[in-house]
């Protein structure tokens, strides 16, 4: 287990950080941004690509993201940061203008400007450093970590190590041999293609999700208002219909560490039937989406037009081959159980994200205790089970759905763990948080009551 000394071609950095993060998304950025105000906590977070960016194929013109803006870095954990969206609204002399918007939903593109605004002026942030290697050094008591940079690779030890670093886009098994830039695409690159993709004939989209949905209603708008130019549009999606999100009050408390207390308690067979079949909570489209999408379809039906485009719910691909300067699909409604086939141009897939174990976890894949399918086992603090030799604390952001549900990839209990992960580094109650944050109570009661009795409030059980 004991990593071998540093070369002349490794730098070694003597410090032993309290703290070190992998990758800088919005999850280890809250936890950067919260550390920031923790005195004597000495921390580190590395990230391969050169700054930050988040899902940039996808920051278009008008799109928003699906949580309110105080799920931002720092707010739901601790208001009175320095690195809230309010201040960065301040900072840029834009609180006014906020105000007046009157928007609870900010633009794709704000969040991600607020973002680098944070990331740049931290300390403790080094992009441009691709982790190659994690290691953990017996005599040292610490994780090593190797990483690269613009001085060659360096070698860095920290006791308390939280692995932040995203997840990666899925593409349907059929489609695999079939990628090209520009014509084959995930929709995490839509963007740099996008006007690529309207010169062309006819685009298939492939999802139901909210990506799926911006990328399609983005194409339609580049068909004229006529409905001639621009692409034909199709949308195929493997679920029942293009639904919304799961948008209520009472149905967002599955967003809260209630819920999450309350699924981590529960068999894990069941756990993983309840992520499947909760899918509407994380996967449906806004509503407003498809609203919009719906006003541009009616628009082309003006004068005794058609739209220019055809939406296909309960479709799956089984198969497809390229076909000239274009691609068969060969598909099969699950409902009807009948096969067809289509001829497109273009296809962009927005068919999700999955994590995935990173290639430089492999010195230590040994010491952690994965589950019966691979997966991390994760505690209640978001620590990683490792071999009991292992002195040092392995952490995970965003790699937990199958133990914590369906919050685990949500904005909104980003700073909330952040902080939960804060206090267990810290060893301390760093950050205080709520004892209680739904109206709802997930599962039985802690006493049993006559079925003509309301259960009190206070016999709710975690």
């Amino acid at each position: 287990m004991t990593v071998p000394h540093p070369t002349p071609s490794s730098a070694a950095d003597e410090t032993v950080y309290d703290l070190l993060g992998i990758g800088i998304g919005p999850f280890n950025l809250a936890l950067a941004a919260l550390a920031d105000a923790v005195p004597g906590l000495n921390a580190r977070f590395l990230d391969a690509k050169p700054a930050f960016s988040w899902h940039p194929g996808l920051l278009l013109e008008g799109t928003t993201l699906q949580v309110p803006f105080l799920a931002d870095l720092v707010t739901m954990a601790d208001p009175t940061s320095r690195w809230s969206f309010l201040n960065y609204l301040r900072a840029h002399d834009r609180l006014f203008p906020f105000f007046f918007a009157e928007r609870f939903h900010i633009p794709r593109r704000e969040y991600d400007h607020y973002c680098r605004w944070v990331a740049e002026q931290l300390p403790s942030c080094r992009f441009d450093a691709p982790v190659t290697a994690l290691e953990w050094d017996d005599a040292a008591g610490a994780f090593a970590v190797t990483h690269g940079g613009a001085a060659g690779p360096r070698r860095v030890l920290a006791r308390q190590v939280v692995l932040g670093v995203g997840t990666r886009p899925v593409v349907p098994e059929p489609l695999r041999g079939l990628l090209e830039p520009g014509r084959v695409l995930h929709s995490a690159d839509y963007r740099a293609h996008r006007d690529t993709l309207a010169g062309a004939g006819d685009v298939t989209v492939v999802g139901a999700g909210q990506s799926g949905a911006e990328v399609l209603l983005d194409l339609l708008r580049r068909q004229d208002g006529e409905g001639h130019g621009g692409p034909y549009v199709r949308w195929l999606a493997r679920s029942a219909a293009f639904a919304p999100m799961e948008y209520s009050k009472i149905g967002l408390e599955h967003f809260t560490p209630d819920y999450i207390r309350y699924f981590r308690r529960l068999p894990e067979a069941v756990r993983d039937r309840l992520v499947r079949q909760q899918w509407q909570l994380y996967k449906g489209v806004s509503g407003e989406t498809l609203g919009e999408i719906q006003d541009e379809l009616y628009e082309r039906t003006i004068g005794g037009g058609e739209p220019r485009a055809a939406l296909h719910p309960a479709t799956a691909i089984s198969g497809a081959r390229r076909d000239g300067d274009g691609y068969l699909l060969t598909c099969r409604h699950t409902e009807q159980g009948a096969d067809f086939t289509l001829r497109t141009d273009r296809i962009v897939l927005a068919t999700g994200y999955t994590a995935v174990r990173p290639a430089f976890l492999e010195p230590v894949a040994d010491l952690v205790d994965w589950d019966d399918r691979g997966r991390y086992r994760v505690d209640g603090d978001y620590r990683v089970a490792l071999d009991p030799r292992v002195t040092g604390t392995l952490f995970v952001q965003n790699a937990e759905m199958h133990t914590h549900g369906v919050g685990a990839p949500d904005l909104t209990l980003g700073a909330w763990r952040a902080a939960t992960i804060l206090n267990a580094v810290s060893g301390r109650t760093v950050l205080p948080l709520p004892a209680r944050a739904a109206w709802t109570t997930f599962g039985a009661p802690a006493a049993a009551a006559p079925a003509d009795r309301t259960v009190p409030t206070a016999s709710r059980s975690y």
